[in-house]
């Protein structure tokens, strides 16, 4: 039950909870309080004193609103509600001096600081400080911290908010951050020198209110006021991570993530946020066509002809979609490809993932549900590696109270779990264990993986989740590690036969799967963005426009559309996909029926309507599978190498440093070290 609470900031009156802190409540009235250490996802250290305010009728000095609830308040003489100032003199004159201190020690080099022009501490000494100091002693220096090659540190700069330190702790659930040292002399640091050794790490560069945590691949190359902001949405995993694209002329400068309490809060991970000088390298910019065993570049209209003659060719063509490609491309591919008479298919890894049954295939849950769950079984998965801001979800749920079990792999996942094995007998275990009131009175989740599901009996895994889900009244979640899968499933981009049905076509159209291996003898079209291994292997090349270079529809994990938009344009003659698909078919003498994004679109609600609701999680139907026993093999994880799942990222180097630096982390350190 909710504790309401009058109370009356600057001359308002409004009515908050009373477990409310004032600084929520001030928000809540529409009235800005500064503040350095306060965020809204982290716990409340109280250290920075710049949200100082002033309570009438209480002791004759500012509060700090951040660490003070409403319900702390007390009334009026005759019951009115207490009264909060948020700008008398007296609050004036408390953040001056705070801000004064604040400055004591910071260097004045905003001049060549990244931080500049989207500092909080500029932005607040500008609004709330004063004009000048009265310090003339000289500036103390510390040592700047190598925290490894994503975040850079000027350690001089900052003002132990311990916002890193909190976000390490409690989000990323790593332990090598801290503030050692009183007075003077503290300082953030981390122990015994070690880098961060989390996917997550770089969200310290956006907390950091001041410049010492920056960006080291983004250092020195652009100013905030330089760049074009796109928002859009990221597809290095499933999850949808809602994102800011920001671009200098035709280059992408890097990532930022947005605020989306139902996907990702305000978090993305590492490879989300530092992928993007893999948008810049081995891009395929002119089509090309292999002559003598050769490939070499072609016109447009000559590489068409040629895709064109091979699908006509053709006595059974087929078609993959590879894992960024947007649901709009995958529509056009699978209207093209059977209307030559030939089979389209998205489950690249062979997931036994139900055609027709969203409920099996997209779950039962938002991710939103993993923040009230009392129970949480994980089957099969690695969220740690599938999905990092999921992992840090299901960590909050955790430390919130929520028990944890694992069937799969025991590995690190930031938070205690109980371990129920690693093969398909654990999962049978709790299967037989059914479900009694105890456990339906609490909420609970289902999260079953990829890595479940890509052997022989993943059927019988999906179906052995849904039994689970069912006996326990739970929510189902179907972690999905690729961006493009839910949406392919959609638009029903199936086979019957799955990938064996693909690989005894005699002409494949491979719409940017570059994790597969196609066979010697068919005839391979390929179209993407990147010259990774399916460029390799291919006989035509189409160059297609990467996730940040056309707008798109994707559908994340948890069935919710959502649109990609463009940011900058392709590199030389590539194209966008749809558009690549749309000509190609003209070349056929099979026309699609649409010549804009829009008219594709058009045609694609009217064939799966529910792509119309942008940004909802939509309510699937229950349909149980029928499925044969479950085999006997230990279940394996779907991600390999967390850095290294596609081509925009095997592009890029800071990615291979990266994987590097976690390959050399797992091996066995030599016990003289």
């Amino acid at each position: 039950m909710s504790d309401l609470r009058k109370v009356n900031i600057d001359g308002q009156e409004i009515e908050v909870d009373g477990a409310m802190t004032l600084i929520q409540a001030c928000e809540q009235a529409g009235v800005e309080v500064p503040r350095f250490c306060y965020h809204e996802r982290l716990s409340i250290a109280g250290n920075c004193r710049m949200c100082l305010v002033e309570v009438v009728g209480g002791p004759p000095k500012p509060a700090a609103s951040c660490a003070m609830q409403v319900r702390d308040l007390r009334p009026g003489p005759e019951g009115q509600a207490p009264v909060v100032k948020t700008n008398s003199p007296m609050v004036k004159k408390a953040r001056e001096g705070v801000m004064e201190f604040l400055l004591i020690n910071h260097p004045l080099d905003c001049p060549i600081c990244d931080q500049g022009g989207e500092c909080d501490l500029q932005d607040q000494a500008m609004a709330y400080g004063l004009s000048g100091t009265r310090f003339k002693e000289a500036k103390r220096a510390v040592d700047d911290l190598d925290l490894g090659p994503l975040v850079g540190t000027a350690m001089t700069r900052c003002i132990s908010c311990t916002r890193c330190v909190r976000f390490t702790t409690e989000v990323a659930g790593i332990t090598q951050m801290g503030q050692t040292g009183r007075g003077e002399d503290a300082e953030i640091t981390s122990y015994l020198n070690q880098t961060l050794d989390s996917n997550l790490q770089g969200n310290i560069i956006d907390l950091c209110p001041v410049g010492a945590l920056t960006s080291k691949p983004y250092a020195f190359t652009a100013r905030p006021w330089e760049l074009t902001k796109t928002e859009s949405i990221d597809v290095m995993d499933a999850m949808g991570s809602n994102i800011r694209v920001d671009t200098k002329g035709r280059e992408v400068m890097r990532f930022l993530p947005r605020n989306h309490d139902g996907v990702n809060e305000e978090w993305i991970s590492d490879k989300t946020r530092f992928v993007w000088d893999g948008l810049r390298r081995q891009r395929l910019d002119r089509p090309y066509v292999r002559e003598n065993g050769k490939l070499r570049p072609a016109s447009w209209p000559e590489a068409l002809n040629k895709a064109a003659e091979a699908l006509k060719g053709a006595d059974k063509p087929a078609g993959i979609v590879g894992d960024l490609a947007p649901v709009e491309a995958a529509f056009a591919l699978k209207q093209m490809i059977e209307g030559q008479g030939g089979v389209v298919e998205c489950r690249t890894d062979g997931a036994k993932l139900p055609a027709g049954n969203r409920g099996a295939y997209a779950g039962t849950a938002a991710i939103e549900d993993i923040d009230s769950a009392e129970r949480i079984l994980l089957v099969g998965t690695n969220p740690r590696d599938e999905a990092p801001v999921l992992n840090a979800r299901i960590r909050k749920a955790w430390a919130h109270g929520a028990e944890v079990a694992l069937v799969g792999p025991a590995i690190d996942l930031t938070y205690e779990y109980h371990h129920v094995g690693d093969d398909r007998a654990a999962l049978q275990t709790v299967v037989d264990m059914g479900g009694n009131d105890e456990i339906k009175s609490k909420r609970s989740l289902v999260i079953v993986g990829q890595g479940a599901l890509q052997e022989a009996d993943g059927s019988a895994v999906l179906a052995a989740a849904q039994t689970i889900a069912s006996n326990t009244e739970s929510g189902l979640i179907v972690l999905h590690t690729a961006a493009s899968r839910v949406g392919a499933m959609d638009v029903d981009a199936t086979s019957e036969g799955g990938m064996d049905a693909v690989s005894a076509a005699d002409v494949i159209y491979n719409l940017g799967a570059d994790e597969v291996e196609i066979g010697e003898g068919a005839f391979v079209i390929y179209q993407g963005s990147h010259g990774d291994r399916g460029a390799h292997r291919a006989d035509v090349i189409l160059p297609g426009a990467a996730y940040t270079e056309e707008n798109g529809l994707f559908v994340n994990t948890e069935g919710r559309p959502q649109l990609a938009m463009r940011a900058g344009f392709a590199p030389g003659e590539a194209k966008e996909n749809w558009a690549i698909l749309r000509a190609l078919s003209a070349e056929l003498g099979a026309t699609l029926p649409y010549d804009s994004l829009a008219q594709l679109r058009t045609v694609l609600i009217e064939a799966v309507p529910h792509l119309a609701r942008i940004d909802e999680v939509i309510e699937n139907d229950v349909r149980a599978l029928d499925a044969g026993p479950l085999g006997k093999a230990t279940f394996r994880d779907a991600v390999k190498d967390f850095y290294l799942t596609n081509p925009i990222a095997r592009a890029s180097q800071l990615m291979a440093e990266l994987s590097a630096q976690a390959q050399a982390r797992k091996t066995e350190k030599i016990a003289a070290e």
